[in-house]
């Protein structure tokens, strides 16, 4: 965080909102709290320094930028931390913040929309030669699903929010007569969560782990903090991550760390 901060708007709630409160001010940074009402209970409304209510109630009330923008410009904010989920991969919110003079605490939006967006973030790293799933980068509709389904022999696959994160947005498709209620499923869960109901798809690997590599960069530079395994899931959302990940052996996790850097 940079030490030109003096207090930053939160844009989200729960754990990870409180976890940011606690950083902050540990480094003397101020916080402010956002919250519709029915979150005004909320440990992350008590955790900051200031709290302001949002129009609307549950998730949507998180997505809607400009409220935040004024909300952060209201309390005296300098910068603003999106946490996970919700805006924290909208480009277009890092440019709502750069246009009101608002540091965003994480990638520029050059860097957001190419990473941001799942189907873009495909592209890139066939571009660079890393190895991707087979699968279609952007479903423009449910057809294309079952032509996808069809092309893969009939074998699973999974439909995914191109903006999704935190295991939101997503279906494991195993019969051809489950193709379009996991798309509309999909859709509606993307378009309340992200804001943006697009959607992709991929083959399904059922035997594999989920590794991660944690990416660094300073706009000159990357590098990486090594792996994690992060395969122990509920409703594919991760609930422990193990690093280094166990039983990878040593070629593999070169391959794996330089592919993603």
């Amino acid at each position: 965080m940079p030490q030109s901060l003096k207090k930053i708007l939160i844009a989200n709630r729960g754990e990870i909102a409180c976890r940011i409160a606690r950083s902050a001010s540990d480094l003397g940074v101020e916080t402010v709290a956002v919250y519709p009402r029915d979150d005004s209970q909320c440990l992350h409304v008590k955790y900051a320094d200031e709290a302001y209510e949002l129009t609307g109630v549950g998730v949507s009330a998180y997505l809607d930028g400009k409220a935040l923008i004024d909300i952060a410009l209201k309390a005296g904010c300098d910068g603003v931390h999106p946490g996970y989920g919700l805006l924290s991969e909208r480009a277009d919110f890092v440019k709502l913040c750069a246009d009101h003079g608002l540091a965003f605490i994480g990638p520029d939006a050059a860097t957001m929309d190419r990473l941001g967006d799942k189907a873009a973030a495909r592209a890139l790293a066939r571009e660079a030669g890393a190895p991707i799933i087979e699968g279609v980068d952007q479903l423009s509709d449910v057809g294309q699903a079952h032509a996808f389904f069809k092309a893969i022999d009939q074998r699973a696959m999974m439909i995914k929010a191109v903006h999704g994160g935190g295991g939101r947005g997503m279906r494991l498709v195993r019969a051809a007569d489950e193709i379009d209620s996991a798309f509309a499923q999909c859709e509606a869960e993307a378009k309340a969560a992200f804001g943006d109901g697009a959607l992709y798809a991929e083959l399904f690997l059922p035997a594999v782990r989920h590794l991660e590599v944690q990416i660094i960069g300073d706009g000159r530079d990357v590098t990486h903090l090594w792996e994690r395994d992060c395969t122990i899931q509920r409703r594919h959302q991760k609930v422990i991550e193990l690093a280094p990940a166990p039983n990878l052996n040593a070629d593999l996790r070169a391959n794996l760390l330089q592919a993603a850097v």
